[in-house]
């Protein structure tokens, strides 16, 4: 007689299985979207607009503003680098840095350099960002070429004027007035003997002269709107400057007339 052993049914397996295996899913399924969304954010923080700057717009303005219309000291030269390395080094990340070289035109300016900080990659989070490509990006487009520039500092190209306010004027027109820029920070640094000299009005005739500036064609000519410009002066030394008392006085008294907010009238180092 045949033996009927009792029919097994299908086993439905402990519960604690199923409990496992969704844990198991979640747990995945979370870190699918934890890594998705550290992919997609690393993309978002290397997006930069043109020049290396925010999308939205620089963060502030720097302007650097150089006179080269006569040769300098060396060792105002070396003065003046060190200035623009610490001009340089209190550019924020996203701040833009930009470098004018004045010509013997009024009006007429090089734009040597025109890019905002990018950042570096120290402190860049790993997980959203490639620090390694910050580093590079931060190196080849913004720290190599201030570099050069910086070692440029008081090369003279000499010139039979020097129009520092036609100069300002410019960059206002240029830079400082960009919509983009709207409240935000805006400083402008000018390195210079400070001795204009135009067919409208030279020091060279007038000295220092205030009022003579006033009654001459280059109060009006050089109208320029400084509000919300933070401004500071880097005097070079000259034997001719030397003589002509009242240059820190005039400067600061042309920028407050046209709202100008004055930070300094430095002296650099050396004579020429």
């Amino acid at each position: 007689m045949a033996r009927h052993g009792r029919r097994r049914g299908r086993s439905s397996g402990s519960p604690w299985t199923w409990v496992a295996i969704v844990l198991l899913g979640g747990v995945i399924a979370a870190a699918s979207g934890f890594f998705g969304w550290k992919l997609i954010s690393a993309d978002k923080s290397d997006e930069l607009g043109e020049d290396y700057c925010p999308k939205g717009g620089p963060t502030s303005n720097t302007v650097f503003f150089l006179d080269t219309t006569d040769p300098i000291a060396p060792v105002t030269r070396i003065d003046l680098q060190n200035q623009f390395k610490r001009i340089v080094a209190d550019v924020e990340k996203g701040g833009l840095i930009e470098v004018y070289v004045l010509t013997g035109n009024e009006g007429e300016l090089r734009r040597t350099f025109h890019v905002c900080n990018p950042g570096d990659g120290e402190g860049a989070d790993p997980w959203t960002s490639n620090p390694k490509k910050i580093q590079k990006r931060w190196e080849e487009a913004f720290n190599k070429p201030l570099r050069e520039i910086e070692g440029q500092i008081g090369t003279a190209n000499e010139s039979e004027r020097s129009p520092i306010m036609a100069g300002v004027q410019r960059i206002v027109v240029d830079s400082f007035a960009d919509p983009k820029l709207e409240g935000q920070p805006k400083s402008l640094f000018v390195a210079s003997d400070m001795l204009e000299h135009t067919d409208s009005f030279s020091m060279y005739k007038s000295g220092a002269n205030y009022e003579a500036f006033e009654k001459s064609a280059a109060r009006d000519r050089f109208r320029v709107p400084l509000d919300g410009i933070d401004v500071k002066f880097l005097a070079f030394q000259r034997e001719a400057s030397a003589k002509i008392e009242g240059l820190p006085e005039f400067w600061a008294t042309w920028v407050v007339a046209n709202h100008g907010n004055l930070i300094d009238y430095e002296r650099l180092t050396g004579i020429k």
